[in-house]
C-alpha cells in the first residue's frame, strides 16, 4: 500500500502525516508513507486544497485533517 500526504509543509499537513502514521501502526498493515511537498506533483492530483490524503494513487480526502479512525477506515476499505 502506498500512502501519500500532499501538502506544502503547513501545520495541518504535518498533523495529517502524524495521524496517518498512527493509523497505519494501529492497522498492522505495511504501508509506504510519502510526504509530497512539490506543488507540481500536488497539482497532478488535481487537489484544490491541502492537506490531501492519497492511497494507492486515489485521492480519498482533501482540505481537512482527518482523525486516526477516519484514516483507519480508508486503509481498511
Amino acid at each position: 500500500m502506498k500512502i501519500e500526504i500532499l501538502g506544502t509543509g503547513c501545520a495541518k499537513c504535518a498533523t495529517l502525516e502524524k495521524v496517518t502514521k498512527e493509523a497505519v501502526a494501529k492497522s498492522g498493515k505495511f504501508a509506504q508513507i510519502l510526504k509530497v511537498e512539490d506543488i507540481m506533483k500536488i497539482m497532478e492530483y488535481q487537489v484544490l486544497s491541502t492537506p490531501a490524503l492519497v492511497i494507492d494513487g486515489k485521492v480519498v480526502s482533501s482540505g481537512k485533517v482527518l482523525s486516526v479512525d477516519e484514516v483507519l477506515a480508508f486503509i481498511s476499505a
